[in-house]
């Protein structure tokens, strides 16, 4: 097993929960920012284990508007629930930052830890959350009013630096829950409050605690 994989399962606490001929088989990803993993309804064969950088986490709604579900970050599971239905990838997945994952194929973990208990306890306790994110996510366009989505959305997406692309407004409105006329009136509120700079196809961020003060909380996270 590559010494890295032992590390990462050692920083995470997870060193005893898999047996040697499962750590055989799992291996090292990188993906660059903006690179997507899977695309929602593609084929599930692998397990993802997040271990260095951040992921956003899409759907397609039935009114074919994509949606933000959550950004995630160290450690967090990909593909657990898939795993447990034996079904296609529910979401879709991108790296918002460059990001490094383990990787592990359902058919290892099926053959060995299918009736391992403390494997099962720790699938039931990060799908239970996962259903609990979920819940909260299609809740999130009732509760919450656009600019405070905008403010969350600039923060979540730019967390190690200043500068977001915005060539598609029109993607970033869908994802959010809004109108591109909505969405492109809210950025210009900011701009005018001196938060950010939209110039060129970039939003430069000017004033995090500005929009964190907006966001409330990171309320994508």
């Amino acid at each position: 097993m590559d010494q890295r994989i032992a590390e990462y399962l050692q920083k995470y606490g997870l060193s005893d929960l898999f047996p040697d001929r499962v750590r055989e088989e799992m291996y090292i990803a990188h993906y660059a920012s903006g690179e997507r993993l899977f695309s929602q309804d593609d084929e599930a064969h692998k397990m993802y284990f997040l271990v260095e950088g951040k992921l956003k986490i899409s759907m397609l709604s039935p009114e074919g508007k994509r949606l933000i579900l959550a950004f995630k970050s160290p450690f967090d599971i990909i593909g657990d629930v898939e795993y447990v239905r034996d079904c296609h990838f529910i979401n879709t997945v991108e790296a918002v930052t460059d990001i490094v994952v383990i990787g592990v194929p359902y058919s290892g973990l099926r053959q060995n830890m299918a009736d391992h208990a403390p494997w099962l306890q720790f699938l039931l306790h990060t799908i239970t959350e996962k259903f609990e994110t979920k819940t909260r996510a299609m809740n999130f366009n009732l509760l919450y009013t656009v600019d405070v989505r905008v403010a969350s959305y600039l923060l979540s997406m730019t967390p190690t630096q200043q500068m977001l692309e915005s060539t598609s407004l029109i993607d970033m409105a869908d994802l959010i829950g809004t109108s591109y006329r909505h969405l492109n009136r809210v950025l210009q509120q900011f701009e005018g409050a001196g938060w950010i700079v939209k110039k060129r196809g970039k939003i430069t961020l000017l004033d995090r605690a500005a929009l964190l003060e907006q966001a409330g909380q990171n309320i994508y996270e």
